[in-house]
């Protein structure tokens, strides 16, 4: 079976990212908007209660985490994804290291830059039409997350959370 470890920001922010995901992400009724700490890896039925009991020590190590959401971006010229700029912070990136160190799977094709998308799979033209907009829609959002989800991935690609974890609770 397909996991995913994400997390999920506020309601708040989570209406204002799927007000722009609806028309521009069709990935939209598969998936909350999140952000991504670890990308898909198979696991079996066995194997994946020892990765919910190490996700759980994890958790324990770390504090629940401020965000800032600071602009529009995009990845553009490897894809043409448009995302919301979810700023670095070395929490943040620690979390991200640990998951894909601790955990099976393999390693990230890219580097880790903390995101939320709100459209992908665009055209050429579709991407710098959409993107021209809304990199004027300025964006300056802070909160705290915390917890961390594993996902799992039904059959008709949606996903949904098999479980969670707060941060820094023993």
């Amino acid at each position: 079976m397909k996991y995913g470890i994400v997390m999920f920001p506020s309601k708040k922010l989570q209406d204002l990212v799927n007000s722009y995901r609806k028309r521009y992400d069709p990935h939209y009724a598969l998936i909350p908007p999140h952000i991504t700490l670890k990308h898909v890896f198979e696991s079996s039925d066995d194997e994946i209660k020892t990765v919910s009991r190490k996700l759980n020590q994890l958790s324990k190590q770390h504090h629940p985490m401020k965000i800032h959401v600071s602009k529009v971006s995009t990845f553009q010229p490897v894809n043409n994804t448009i995302y919301f700029k979810v700023e670095p912070t070395p929490e943040l990136e620690q979390l991200n290291k640990e998951l894909y160190s601790e955990l099976p799977g393999e390693e990230p094709e890219y580097s880790f830059v903390p995101h939320i998308t709100i459209g992908q799979k665009l055209s050429n033209d579709e991407h710098s039409d959409i993107y021209g907009q809304l990199s004027m829609v300025g964006i300056d959002h802070e909160e705290v997350i915390d917890r961390f989800h594993l996902l799992y991935q039904l059959e008709n690609g949606q996903w949904t959370v098999y479980e969670t974890y707060r941060l820094g609770e023993e």
